[in-house]
């Protein structure tokens, strides 16, 4: 398993660096998570989704799909698109510390 170092904050993370350990997600971990999505700073609308999709993945233990992200945050696609790069999948679920979703490549 690899490590991932930013300032203070350093994780244990997969092959695709998606977190290790998501219990040890705070705040400060989904920050430096998102430096390596080309992502510099969460705004309310980052936080939004993030928050959303870790309350999403607590009850129901999976990401959930695109459709019911968008419709439910009330964020077009090109909106998540432009919030993370990488989409919701690769980027938005790492920074809120999910697993790799299934089927994500």
């Amino acid at each position: 398993m690899a490590s991932f170092t930013h300032g203070n904050i350093t994780i244990e993370v997969d092959e695709d660096g998606f977190m290790a350990q998501p219990e040890k997600w705070n705040n400060e971990v989904a920050l430096a998570l998102a430096s390596t999505e080309g992502v510099t700073a969460l705004s309310e609308d980052h936080w939004k989704l993030v928050n959303y999709l870790r309350d999403y993945y607590t009850k129901f233990g999976v990401a959930p799909m695109i459709r019911k992200l968008c419709k439910e945050t009330g964020f077009p696609l090109k909106t998540v698109y432009d919030l993370f790069p990488s989409g919701p999948a690769k980027g938005a679920c790492k920074v809120a510390g999910l697993p790799k979703p299934t089927g994500c490549v």
